[in-house]
């Protein structure tokens, strides 16, 4: 399916990444094996190395893989070709969506905020109040029913995400599985770290500014700042490789590891991605945020993406997890 020709430039761009490499894993030519398949750490460096070349298309092709990985999980079949598919499930405050029995269908109204690819994908797997529980539903988004709230993502960084808020009327939908199924399956933890390994692909990309000052001339303080930033690097894919490791040992999560792995994991990240973006800012200041468009985009797309994490609040519910002596490891 070709990019919508009415996105701006950034938002195509990723678009037609998000395309090409879900029709490469059609064809076989690229893969992102299921967590907890004894291939995690395949999948993990996929989506690193998508993220490296382009954020906003790590994002949306991020969604679709893990949409493949929901589905999977729950007994439903995956996406058929050509189909792209987002995973859109953020629950911030405010309208939301309602899901309402209709015979023996669903339909929902309402708001859905954050839909990266809305103009792009073909199917999406949302979340929805359903009575008292939060629960998941497929749905078709290019059936007129989903239409994007033009101007609601204001943000430079991520902007080729295409991340608007979504307005759903009426449309139809099917429910995956049982009520809070969704956020109690063990995958629900084993995406968290995909999506971190797409940040440290974004720092990866980052630190080529400051590789490039530090091959170029002979400054101690440069390399000073190379230096930091390799050993938080280094540290973040050890990290990603010890939890790639762990999910295959335990994919069902039987001893009841995943939520702290994941916290942990997504926590460790977040700090080295602020870390690196700090460094490389200080050792290179502002002549590649203003002569290099690939870096300067790298950098406001990572900075937006991290936060995700959503800082201090998270750490607080790491903290309240230990503090239970049953999570104590």
């Amino acid at each position: 399916m070709p990019a919508d020709p009415a996105l701006p430039v950034d938002a195509a761009q990723a678009a037609e990444g998000f395309v090409e490499t879900v029709r490469r894993i059609e064809k076989r030519e690229l893969s992102f094996p299921l967590p907890g398949s004894g291939r995690t750490g395949e999948r993990f460096a996929a989506l690193q190395d998508v993220a490296e070349a382009s954020l906003c298309s790590a994002r949306l092709v991020e969604g679709h893989v893990d949409a493949t990985a929901i589905l999977a999980e729950l007994g439903e079949p995956p996406p058929s070709a050509g189909e792209l598919w987002g995973v859109w499930a953020a629950e911030p405050p405010g309208e939301g969506l309602v899901a309402s029995q209709v015979g023996e269908g669903w339909v929902l109204n309402g708001l859905k905020q954050y839909c990266s690819g809305a103009h792009s994908c073909t199917h999406a797997l949302v979340t929805a109040r359903a009575g008292e529980s939060r629960r998941l539903f497929a749905v078709e988004v290019n059936g007129g029913g989903c239409q994007p709230v033009e101007g609601s993502w204001q943000a430079v960084g991520m902007a080729g995400s295409d991340t608007p808020d979504v307005r759903f009327t009426n449309v139809p939908a099917t429910a995956v599985d049982e009520p809070e199924a969704y956020v109690r399956r063990p995958g629900f933890w084993h995406g968290g770290i995909g999506v971190a390994a797409c940040w440290y692909g974004g720092a990866v990309a980052a630190t080529r500014a400051l590789r490039e000052a530090a091959a170029s001339r002979a400054e101690p303080h440069t390399d000073a700042h190379l230096g930091a930033v390799d050993v938080q690097l280094y540290a973040a894919a050890a990290l990603l490789e010890q939890a790639a490791a762990e999910i295959d040992a335990d994919p069902h999560d039987e001893e009841g590891g995943a939520q702290l792995r994941a916290m942990r994991v997504r926590a460790f990240i977040e700090s080295v991605c602020r870390t690196v973006l700090d460094q490389v800012g200080r050792a290179t200041g502002a002549g590649p945020l203003c002569h290099n468009a690939s870096h300067a985009r790298t950098v406001a797309d990572l900075t937006v993406y991290i936060r995700q994490h959503h800082a201090e609040r998270e750490l607080a519910d790491l903290g309240a997890h230990l503090a239970r002596p049953q999570d104590k490891r």
